[in-house]
């Protein structure tokens, strides 16, 4: 099947996704990578608010390639491997209605059963961060900057952002454990 995700997301949309399905993104997304995740989970262990929410939001594993030319222009934006986001998923899951992840190469088991009812894995293609930019309509800001650019989170707003695979699905199925 095939679907169109508008965010914000309900739970009731990703429960019905299922492993092999496609799927298009819609609306705000934002980018983090290790040091971006590892400083959210610091923010939220101190009851700090985050300027950008993973609760019913769409995260991008990914380090963009951006450029400023009096506003700031995706030029690159390809997914980065989703395993070394490993240690601080189950943490953020914990905290979250649900959510949708988008990056490559899959997630633990520990990562898969913390999803459960709640959350879903995109699979996009890894070298394809050209088709990427051209979904991104515009950067509508960047948080911890001082991180560096890849680190940086950056939010973007997306149309029909993929096409990306349902590889991990909230019912406990994997394509990488077939």
């Amino acid at each position: 099947m095939e679907y169109e995700l508008i965010t914000p997301l309900s739970r009731e949309e990703i429960l019905k996704l299922k492993v092999g399905d496609t799927v298009y993104v819609t609306g705000e997304i934002f980018t983090a990578r290790d040091e971006a995740h590892a400083k959210a989970l610091e923010w939220m262990d101190e009851g700090k608010e985050l300027p950008f929410s993973f609760d019913r939001g769409v995260v991008y594993h990914c380090g963009p390639l951006v450029k400023k030319n009096g506003e700031w222009k995706v030029v690159s934006a390809g997914p980065t491997t989703s395993a070394r986001m490993n240690p601080f998923t189950p943490k953020i899951l914990e905290k979250v209605e649900c959510m949708a992840i988008i990056g490559k190469g899959g997630m633990s088991d520990e990562v898969v059963n913390a999803m459960r009812g709640k959350a879903v894995y995109l699979a996009f293609t890894g070298g394809a961060g050209a088709l990427a930019a051209q979904s991104i309509k515009r950067v509508k800001g960047v948080v911890w900057e001082d991180l560096g650019m890849p680190e940086a989170v950056w939010l973007f707003e997306v149309e029909r952002f993929g096409p990306c695979i349902v590889a991990i699905d909230a019912h406990g199925n994997s394509l990488y454990r077939r």
